[in-house]
């Protein structure tokens, strides 16, 4: 028997510190989000992160007596932007849930799934979940603000904000600085229902899609063009 299509949202996080400053891009009117960033930047050092080199992952499993007849499944973005400022031990970032992609096999392969979905069952998540899960066209971006815990070198303080609801965490973090830039990375575990998110389900329970979501991320920051 074919397998199910389920369907998968996501989420994500994290940011950094490191060292020496560079104005950032000046944020446009309309865009107040790292107006922070423009003021902070000639007294002291800001990075942008880099979108090519940074990524979060979420992996959602499946549950329910039928389990077997769907996937779990690998959300990723690779689309975020944003500030760090690391003497200030803060950063700011987000992303775009319709910009995610879906079941990449390399992401796959690397969270230790052994199936691959047909692009049918690919297609069938994607608008699953954008438009029955995360209403990505009434909630299009996901919003982190990120700062050093007090204390906690390697730990940051995360407040996210997903389908119209925040929620703030401390996430352990491993934190590398290199050429003037930082390298943040680690991984949490977060539940759709404190977002205001219905995991998945259908045949009245029998197959769902697990309330927690499996974050793993890497976010890398460098200094700008001068």
């Amino acid at each position: 028997m074919k397998p199910i299509r389920t369907y998968l949202p996501l989420l994500v996080l994290v940011a950094g510190c490191a060292t020496a400053p560079t104005p950032p891009p000046v944020p446009t009117p309309a865009d107040t989000t790292f107006a922070w960033y423009q003021d902070a930047a000639p007294t002291q050092q800001v990075l942008r992160i880099d979108t090519a080199k940074s990524l979060i992952t979420v992996t959602v499993r499946r549950g329910g007596t039928f389990a077997r007849m769907g996937h779990d499944h690998v959300i990723a973005s690779r689309s975020i932007e944003g500030f760090v400022a690391p003497d200030a031990g803060r950063a700011d970032f987000r992303f775009r849930l319709d910009q995610m992609t879906v079941d990449e096999t390399a992401l796959r392969t690397k969270a230790g799934l052994t199936t691959q979905p047909d692009d049918d069952a690919i297609a069938g998540t994607r608008t699953n979940m954008l438009t029955r899960v995360l209403e990505a066209e009434r909630y299009p971006l996901v919003t982190l603000h990120a700062e050093r815990a007090a204390g906690k070198d390697d730990t940051l303080r995360l407040t996210v904000n997903l389908h119209g609801v925040s929620r703030t965490v401390e996430v352990p973090t491993t934190i590398e600085r290199s050429n003037g830039g930082v390298t943040a990375s680690g991984a949490l575990t977060l539940l759709q229902s404190d977002f205001g998110i219905t995991p998945m389900s259908v045949m009245g329970g029998a197959l769902t899609v697990q309330d927690p979501m499996e974050l793993a991320f890497r976010i890398v920051a460098a200094p700008l063009p001068r």
